[in-house]
């Protein structure tokens, strides 16, 4: 069994390996999504200027009123969709997806489902 140092260690390294290949523009930004046990957030950044478009969580009072946790699949599709509206308020319509070392499976795949319902694609 992986212990708990191990399992992030492996993470960093999976989401290092990642970003050498993923990078956001200022034509095609990138959105990137982190979970924690209670909560997910996804964000937009341009990584030429080093700044976020779009931000959104599962603590935003638009997705907290809605879901009872912030840290379930339901709560994550939610996040989805509303990084998703924001993004295309501020013009943005093609993305590249960075899962940040995670699995592209639950709670991120989850976000990705839910962006792309808004309109984002990736």
């Amino acid at each position: 069994m992986f212990k708990r140092k191990d399992r992030k260690l492996a993470r960093a390294r999976r989401h290092l390996r990642i970003r050498k290949k993923v990078s956001g523009t200022s034509e095609v930004p990138r959105l990137s999504v982190a979970t924690t046990a209670r909560h997910i957030y996804a964000q937009v950044i341009n990584d030429e200027t080093g700044t976020t478009l779009a931000f959104a969580s599962s603590l935003d009072p638009e997705v907290k009123t809605q879901v009872r946790n912030g840290g379930n699949v339901e709560a994550a599709r939610l996040v989805g969709k509303v990084i998703g509206e924001r993004a295309q308020a501020k013009g943005i319509s093609k993305v590249v997806f960075d899962r940040g070392g995670s699995l592209f499976h639950g709670r991120v795949a989850a976000v990705a489902e839910g962006a792309r319902e808004s309109g984002l694609e990736f």
